[in-house]
């Protein structure tokens, strides 16, 4: 039987993988590739959660890609327009032909001798398996495992009576008009469900076990706003960009090594939407210093309003457990609600889901180190895009797609059929993220390790990033490249 062969498969085609797609058709126009897919749409995260009110966290000027500037003033939007955003870009590029819908990649099989992947694709519409062969294999999927999300196993949950719902997995046409809602959390996607939930249910209880940083910012960005009316719109993209990027970096900067006096700046700003007298210390105010987690955004401080309209509560406390009518706390109150939300999360899922062996040998990633955010060590031709914790996801995956193109024009003008990220001895390792997340810390066992030293250790620096990646050398001493072994034995007859 043929097997198909391709140069470059990319794995998701949600918004890094939409990037790399891009970057592989403009920068290797040579090269042969295609988007798997497991899912029917574009969009990935974007179309896969359709909870009410979900939007970006980041700004829009940053998350969007640089090379398809976001053209509008409002910086945080929902998240059907930046679905939209990405299928425009999508076909726009002519990238949507290159994706495969349907096609889920469950293993990943590398050999040496020929310098090649060997893939087992799960096709939907049948049902079937088939097997695909790659020079370099580039997974775009994230890090969400899309099949579950996490969900604690709370005492007695079997006694409630109403509907518990996750909103990974919200149910279509869910009518919570008039209701009382519990939503269990404290992340994002809580403080996006509190206030639009609360537009038409008759209460909202945010319900939380430790309280977040949450930071209020206009909707609009009204800089922006000025710069795209003077500019023209590329121009307009990269200097709105910048000035996203610099301000990012300068507050993550200013939080980590002045966090009392961030703290103060946050709680100030908490204050002047919920007034003097609201308990800010006990709903406000976390244990940890900003940007030990992700800060919360809110545009236009929606949810400040809907505390101080009375439409959302604030609980600041631990489950006991459920009662047939709702929770009953440690603290030994109770709360009716005729719905619960657990906005409790996510679970961390490396490359998709897919295993993935190396000459009949089976990695665990938890054992390798990070290279350059991107790559593995002693895993040929195997990429990831993976993005930023402390700034938006799809400037670092915008680099790692054009270094990745580096890497291919590279190997092809030497003559290279691989490269292998070799660890040498006396590197350290430390945890992949230096994020005290829950979702981070359930999985630190099985993300790989960052190194003590470069070209292993995660700056978490876009300004860093962009010389390391894109002017530093592809052949730095550590990457290891090679040709293909059967090649080299018919080469020689």
């Amino acid at each position: 039987m043929q097997v198909e062969h391709l140069d470059v498969v990319v794995v998701g085609a949600g918004l890094s993988g939409i990037a790399a797609a891009y970057y592989l058709k403009t920068q290797t126009s040579r090269k042969t590739f295609a988007i798997f897919e497991g899912r029917d749409a574009i969009g990935g995260t974007w179309d896969l959660f359709r909870y009410p009110g979900v939007r970006s966290d980041s700004d829009m000027h940053t998350l969007g890609y640089g090379f398809a500037p976001w053209a509008s003033d409002r910086s945080i939007v929902d998240g059907p327009s930046i679905r939209d955003y990405i299928n425009d870009t999508a076909k726009r590029e002519g990238i949507v032909e290159k994706i495969r819908f349907g096609h889920r990649v469950v293993h990943a099989s590398w050999s040496s001798a020929d310098a090649r992947w060997t893939l087992d694709v799960t096709v939907a519409a049948d049902g079937a398996r088939k097997r695909v062969t790659c020079g370099f294999l580039f997974t775009c999927s994230g890090y969400h495992d899309y099949a579950q999300g996490h969900s604690p196993r709370w005492p007695d949950r079997e006694r409630y009576t109403g509907q518990v719902v996750h909103p990974q997995f919200w149910p279509e046409n869910l009518d919570f008009a008039g209701k009382r809602v519990v939503i269990i959390g404290s992340g994002a996607t809580a403080v996006t469900l509190a206030p639009e939930m609360a537009k038409t249910a008759a209460h909202v209880t945010m319900l939380q076990r430790s309280p977040t940083y949450v930071v209020a910012r206009p909707a609009v960005d009204a800089i922006a706003k000025s710069i795209q009316e003077k500019l023209p719109k590329k121009i307009a993209g990269t200097v709105v960009r910048w000035k996203n990027v610099l301000l990012q970096m300068f507050f993550y900067i200013y939080a980590r090594k002045r966090p009392e006096r961030m703290k103060a700046m946050i709680r100030k700003g908490v204050r002047a939407y919920l007034g003097p007298d609201y308990d800010i210390a006990k709903h406000f105010t976390p244990s940890y210093n900003p940007w030990d987690q992700r800060l919360c955004l809110i545009p236009d401080a929606d949810l400040f309003t809907a505390i101080r309209s009375g439409k959302v509560s604030v609980e600041t406390d631990h489950i006991d457990g459920f009662t047939e009518t709702g929770l009953r706390l440690r603290s030994g109150a109770t709360l009716d609600a005729d719905l619960v939300v657990s906005a409790t999360g996510l679970n961390i899922q490396l490359l998709g889901g897919m295993t993935v062996d190396v000459d009949g040998d089976a990695v665990d990633f938890g054992t390798r180190l990070n290279y350059k955010g991107m790559m593995y060590s002693d895993v040929p031709n195997l990429a990831s895009a993976f993005g930023y914790t402390n700034a938006s996801w799809t400037l670092k995956c915008e680099l790692t797609a054009k270094y990745v193109c580096r890497l291919l024009n590279y190997m092809d003008a030497k003559g290279f059929a691989s490269c292998t990220p070799r660890r040498e001895s006396g590197i350290g390792e430390l945890p992949a993220l230096d994020f005290s997340s829950g979702y981070v810390q359930r999985a630190l066992a099985k993300l790989p390790k960052q190194g003590t030293r470069k070209p292993w250790k995660l700056y978490q620096n876009y300004a860093l990033d962009i010389a390391t990646l894109k002017y530093g050398k592809v052949a730095d001493g550590t990457m290891t490249f090679a040709k293909a072994m059967r090649t080299q034995v018919a080469s020689k007859r």
